[in-house]
């Protein structure tokens, strides 16, 4: 049973993701995933729902000036809102994101706690088997697309 990272993003950035313009997401903390890595996409206010799925081609983890200077075109974001996002953080991760797939429909956060106690994360958490199930009763227009995750191979 493979696992999947649930990923918060704000909405323009997860729009950014999806239509493959940002292809690295920065993190303040380290994230150890293996490349492969599925990777759930749930847009933030004023969206509220998950939009959509990618994988994990690398993962980067160094300080923040390191993943800077390695990404930072792919980032989506100004050296000011890095910097400002980064304040403080002793190390950063950088992931590099491929293969994105847009959710036909949305799955909303009203569809996805009325099928289970779904919350959604700060930043990232780890999900596999029966919570990436519940997500996919959710809604039945993605729910191809999420199963599709549980049974995928690890990598292409």
């Amino acid at each position: 049973m493979e696992r999947a990272l649930l990923l918060s993003v704000h909405p323009r950035f997860a729009t950014a993701i999806l239509a493959g313009s940002k292809t690295v997401e920065v993190r303040r903390q380290r994230v150890a995933v293996p490349p492969g890595t599925p990777v759930v996409l749930y847009a933030t206010a004023p969206t509220m729902a998950l939009v959509g799925i990618a994988r994990v081609a690398a993962v980067q983890v160094g300080t923040p000036r390191e993943v800077w200077s390695a990404s930072r075109a792919r980032t989506g974001i100004t050296r000011r809102e890095y910097d400002e996002y980064m304040s403080g953080a002793a190390q950063a991760s950088g992931l590099t994101l491929e293969e994105p797939v847009t959710f036909e429909e949305p799955v909303p956060l009203s569809a996805l706690r009325s099928a289970g106690a779904f919350h959604p994360p700060q930043s990232y958490r780890y999900v596999a088997g029966d919570a990436l199930r519940q997500m996919a009763e959710a809604s039945p227009a993605t729910s191809t697309a999420l199963l599709g995750v549980l049974g995928a191979p690890a990598s292409a």
